[in-house]
């Protein structure tokens, strides 16, 4: 289902091109300047969107107003300013002032800048990162030639470093993540769209580390700096005089003429990189659609939505920035409705809730002008986490563990600090020190099957829901000796008590596991020893090909995830729900698409359920032929194969590759002249995998029975 499109009332912007759009908190998004795609006029107003209300003002803004721009770029500065820098005014010429608009007070000021002000632009991107405002790339000069530098303002002393050269871009987006500057997105010198990335690795460069020194103001030091920068087409900072209109920073003394360039600035210090994506099943298509690239939880996400009227592939698509791999974690169906065109993208500041703005493509029954709505006044919010994004502080935090010493006793692991201490006491029986004084037990693995789960789902679902565990569990001592219960698992109930929720209601209660100091679970075994691992470790995270065997052992399996994901569906533990979908999602394979379909369906997840079905149909010569499809409960079986419309049929492997779309690739990419010619070869029994460049290495295995299974799709 997709998220509610909400309809704004007020004073509602015009559909503004190259304004600055920005999420500042406490509901609310600003609009700052831009101008009018019909009549041309460029604009200085403050427009705030209310979410909760849904409602636009005007805002009254004081002090050193900027005038009018557009191309500009406003970043979010310490919470509650917005930072505003460049862009263009309505005579063509390209800014390089650093307004500073407080949200709180509604003022402008301007801060006196000193260091080489660099070239003035627009269409640039800028990001704020360490007390540093980053500006690359952008267009200037009277012709727009396109821009490939780089530099920083640092905002504690309000001074320009100097200027590198790094990839020419405008119209792209930029951020920070893991020490590398990225740039992603827009377009080039050749003004066509790319599907390169670049990134720019600044740690230990000392250039970047510290704030520019320049000598004092005045010093014979800094007079010879200045004069050296001229050289590269830098203007010496001083106070920008007011234009007639009494607004700042609206003068050429602001711009460099391109003739002011005598000689091309240096190389940026540090290691540049650069990919581009030549093929993937999962690569957006940059040459169609209006794309929105935005960084959240170590990923680049693409939202691609219709920029016309003619009918094409939509998406949400996330590239992960250490492995390089393209995802596709929505199709735009199941996100975009078609009769909205949308023209702005923005973020919280940790990356879990993104909104687009933007205006319906027809007109609405109650505009009296019979003519389409050319308003921003529509607005699309999207919940990332339930795509299985964590966020920018739980991504960063796990990132940060895994590069110090765990702990003083563990030297390395895949656990944080404390949880790598805690497992060691985990499930180790009281006599060995451990000091364990609770049991666990479950339904024992080799008794446990799918197909004797209920309709409705998983047995805990009606047995060990929270509101009926305490009647269900009173007989805690008959259900340990039952033939059917697991090996106990011995616990320590303090760390249950702070960490599972439902538990410490039930011991506060003094039901019948107080007093037996032992506790049934009616869940498969490993699914229980994971979830109780979980509320050890804090992690239900797959270790890295370098650890140990018994690393291995005790990390949770992909099908154990998805029994967690029930589990935290019924004790309504909201971090687990999200620790569970993140992993399912970038770990999905063919082995356990069809259990991760079953287990999203029972814990009510419904995107993941698509996710798992959309896979399942993409694969499905394979998915029929897996353990975990085979084992479906019939409505679940039958409920997926209703996927697919009436009038969808099973494409074999042969004909699926005379329309290139083998490997789940999108049909017609190996068509008409395309990347690769003929398009991609059909492996055979034997030959080694085919390996495309988003990471994805593709088995060819030989199967014997049925009809062939190499690449058969459900269309």
């Amino acid at each position: 289902m997709r998220d509610t499109v909400i309809t704004t009332l007020g004073q509602r912007p015009a559909c503004l091109v190259n304004a600055s759009v920005t999420y500042v908190g406490n509901e609310q998004i600003y609009a700052f300047g831009g101008f009018d795609q019909y009549t041309d006029e460029v604009y200085n107003h403050v427009l705030r969107l209310n979410l909760a209300a849904r409602q636009w003002s005007l805002v009254d803004n004081y002090g050193d107003i900027p005038g009018v721009r557009m191309g500009h770029t406003a970043c979010l500065w310490q919470g509650d300013k917005l930072l505003v820098y460049g862009g263009e005014n309505e005579h063509r010429i390209h800014l390089s002032d650093v307004v500073i608009f407080d949200i709180k007070t509604a003022h402008w000021t301007q801060p006196e800048i000193s260091g080489p002000i660099p070239r003035g632009r627009a269409r640039h991107s800028a990001v704020i990162f360490d007390d540093k405002l980053f500006v690359c790339g952008g267009m200037s000069g009277g012709e727009n030639s396109v821009l490939d530098d780089i530099c920083f303002l640092d905002l504690k002393t309000w001074t320009w470093s100097r200027t590198w050269r790094f990839v020419s871009r405008y119209d792209h987006a930029s951020w920070v993540w893991g020490g590398k500057i990225w740039i992603s997105g827009g377009m080039g010198e050749e003004m066509e769209r790319t599907n390169e990335i670049w990134w720019l690795d600044f740690r230990g460069t000392p250039a970047f580390e510290g704030g520019p020194t320049y000598g004092t103001m005045g010093s014979d030091d800094g007079q010879a700096l200045g004069e050296r920068n001229q050289s590269y087409g830098y203007v010496a900072a001083g106070a920008p005089p007011l234009g007639s209109t009494g607004y700042a920073a609206n003068t050429g003394v602001q711009s460099n003429s391109a003739t002011q360039i005598q000689r091309s600035a240096p190389v940026a210090p540090g290691a540049i990189s650069s990919v581009k994506f030549m093929s993937s099943p999962n690569l957006p298509m940059q040459g169609v659609g209006s794309h929105f690239h935005v960084f959240s939880s170590g990923c680049m996400l693409d939202f691609v939505t219709p920029a016309t009227n003619m009918p094409l592939e939509t998406s949400l698509s996330a590239l992960d920035l250490d492995s390089l791999r393209w995802q596709k974690l929505a199709d735009g169906k199941d996100l975009f409705s078609p009769q909205y065109r949308w023209h702005y993208c923005c973020l919280d500041p940790d990356g879990t809730q993104a909104w687009l703005l933007g205006c319906p493509r027809e007109q609405r029954a109650n505009n009296p002008n019979g003519e389409a709505e050319e308003y921003l006044s529509d607005v699309l919010p999207i919940d990332l986490r339930k795509f299985g994004l964590l966020g920018n502080k739980m991504s960063q935090e796990a990132r940060l563990e895994q590069r110090v010493p765990t702990s003083d006793t563990h030297s390395s692991s895949h656990l944080s600090a404390i949880g790598a201490d805690l497992a060691c006491t985990f499930n180790q029986p009281p006599e060995s020190g451990s000091g364990t004084d609770f049991i666990i037990t479950a339904q024992r693995d080799d008794d446990y099957q799918m197909e004797d789960l209920s309709e409705e789902g998983s047995p805990s679902a009606t047995v060990t829901s929270p509101t009926i565990m305490p009647s269900a569990t009173e007989s805690s001592d008959s259900s340990a000796t039952n033939s059917n219960t697991s090996q106990p698992i011995h616990v320590h109930r303090l760390i249950l008590s702070a960490r599972w929720p439902h538990f410490a209601r039930l011991y506060n209660a003094q039901m019948s596991e107080f007093h037996t100091k032992r506790m049934y679970i009616p869940e498969p075994y490993p699914a229980v020893k994971a979830f109780l691992y979980y509320l050890y470790t804090d992690s239900i995270s797959s270790p890295p090909s370098t650890a140990s065997s018994a690393d291995f052992a005790a990390a949770p399996s992909l099908e154990d995830v998805s029994n967690l994901l029930v589990m935290s569906n019924i004790y309504d533990m909201p971090r687990l729900r999200h620790l569970c979908v993140n992993r399912l999602v970038r770990d999905l394979d063919v082995q356990h698409a069809a259990l991760i379909f079953d287990r999203a369906s029972t814990a009510q997840e419904d995107w993941l359920k698509r996710r798992a079905a959309s896979f399942c149909m993409t694969h499905w010569g394979r998915i029929v032929r897996t353990s975990a499809f085979r084992n479906l409960k019939r409505s679940a079986m039958l409920e997926l194969c209703e996927g697919v419309d009436a009038e969808g049929r099973v494409v074999g492997g042969d004909e699926l590759e005379a329309v290139g779309g083998l490997g789940g690739a999108r049909l017609g990419s190996g068509m008409m002249g395309g990347l690769w010619g003929a398009g991609r070869k059909r492996g055979r029994v034997g030959s080694a995998g085919a390996a495309t460049l988003d990471g994805e290495v593709e088995d060819v295995e030989d199967t014997t029975e049925g009809a062939d299974d190499e690449g058969m799709e459900m269309g």
